[in-house]
């Protein structure tokens, strides 16, 4: 029977996010009470623009990854723990044996969230509940416990899940988004920091005066301030670094620009198919439960088509590879998921409201973070994936990953599970004490952020 389900689970994964979702939505229309041909044509929809904007990371991913390499080339680094990436994340996350068994009980936890009122959240995103399993798979390494490893991200789950209600004002109110959340750890977990930051930021002179953001950019510098300039700059800016001919540098700049115009309206594309969707759900949970609000919760892929996202991302690739190189405690060699800090970024941007100048300065302390916990967690990244039969590059004997190290509720718990490790339960015991004190001093942010009434409905 568990191999039946296995066999069930493997081949719905293998789908990947663009087929699956119209199949996950067009169900979920038709749950809601939507005729067929308009549940489907929603989903298909939303599978389109998933596709849209995949092929556009995927330039995104290829253009910055061959220039990220060039500049780590010419600097010289050499460091032991080798950034595979998040794919290599996701593979040999859903090859852990726990995985199975996190998915279903994963989906059923949420669904009796919401029926108990604990979470506004329901995460449809099934393929991005690797990021719900990798901590349940760690612990699972770290412990050889299966109880605990599923105690472990359950309890991470919930905590996901809550941040994710927390910060869906912002997804609406600044993305856009009305009716989303965003329920991954690898980039909701820094919401609480980077709101700190913001608060922090505010009540230094000089700094707090400083406000950069697309709308001012483009006022002030015109056609020069427009996206499609600014990521013509970026580009050649970052092809210069890379050390490219003239031919190569002027490609990459062209790439650029290209993918600060195509995202967003890919995302547009994908909020189409998703409006019906929305309103069903909102009208029969209107209907069951009056005053209720739920947010269906998506990949954060829908929100990194901000100009002031992919602009802090692009800076953030030459810089991101300076602190590896400079920081005393970091051995990991920043390399695949540079391509993706546009998803690192996303709530460093969004604390600051798009100000760029502030969005910078959230996002290199959350790599610093980043870049500490990748190489505390190396050994056990490395484990997990010998234990799956991982088949590692050549030359490289540890492995961790940007995406895979930005799960700081993870770091937390791991320190949290051994009490006779003294040293490092106590880290455990001060980084739960710390996050959870940011959490509670920002907790009322988003909404004073954007005038939001208090929502009696919770």
């Amino acid at each position: 029977m568990l191999e039946i389900i296995k066999s069930a689970v493997t081949y719905i994964l293998d789908l990947g996010a663009t087929a699956m979702l119209p199949i996950i939505l067009t169900i979920f229309g038709l749950i809601l009470g939507q005729t067929l041909s308009k549940s489907f044509r929603a989903g298909l929809t939303v599978g389109i623009g998933f596709t849209g904007l995949n092929l556009v990371i995927g330039l995104l991913s290829e253009s910055v990854g061959q220039a990220s390499q060039a500049m780590i080339e010419r600097l010289g680094l050499h460091l032991d723990i080798l950034d595979v990436g998040w794919p290599i994340g996701a593979a040999i996350t859903f090859a852990t044996p726990i995985a199975v068994l996190l998915i279903p009980v994963i989906f059923i936890f949420n669904i009796i969230l919401l029926r108990f009122n604990q979470t506004k959240t329901m995460d449809v995103d099934l393929w991005n509940y690797w990021h719900l399993i990798f901590p349940g798979a760690m612990i699972y390494y770290a412990t050889d416990s299966i109880l605990i490893a599923v105690v472990c991200a359950l309890i991470n789950a919930f905590v996901i899940f809550k941040l994710a209600d927390w910060t869906a004002p912002a997804v609406e109110h600044f993305f856009g988004l009305p009716g989303i959340s965003l329920p991954h750890g690898e980039t909701v977990n820094f919401a609480p920091i980077t709101y700190a930051l913001n608060k922090i930021w505010d009540k230094i002179p000089g700094i707090n005066k400083i406000d950069i953001n697309a709308k001012n950019l483009k006022d002030k510098l015109g056609l020069f301030g427009e996206p499609m300039m600014i990521g013509l700059v970026l580009g050649i800016g970052m092809g210069a670094l890379a050390g490219y001919d003239s031919q190569a540098i002027i490609q990459l700049g062209i790439q650029m620009s290209a993918v600060m115009i195509l995202m967003p309206r890919m995302v547009a594309l994908l909020m189409e198919g998703m409006a019906p969707i929305a309103e069903a759900a909102k009208g029969f949970i209107q209907k069951r439960f009056p005053g209720k609000k739920v947010y269906i919760g998506l990949d954060a892929a829908v929100v990194t088509a901000h100009p002031a996202i992919i602009t802090v991302a692009l800076i953030m690739v030459p810089i991101t590879i300076l602190l590896a190189a400079i920081l005393p405690f970091n051995r990991l060699l920043p390399f695949a998921d540079l391509a993706v800090l546009p998803f690192t970024v996303i709530w460093s941007v969004a604390a600051s409201k798009g100000n760029i100048f502030r969005g910078l300065l959230n996002a290199i302390v959350s790599v610093c973070l980043i870049l500490f916990i990748a190489t505390n967690l190396g050994a056990l990244t490395t484990t997990m994936a010998h234990a799956v039969g991982f088949a590692f590059p050549e030359g490289a004997t540890m492995i961790s990953g940007i995406d895979m190290s930005s799960h700081l509720t993870l770091w937390i718990m791991l320190k949290l599970i051994d009490p006779s490790n003294v040293p490092a339960f106590a880290a455990g015991v001060i980084g739960l004490l710390l996050y959870g004190g940011l959490w509670y001093w920002t907790r009322n942010d988003i909404k004073k952020q954007f005038s939001i009434e208090e929502d009696e409905s919770k």
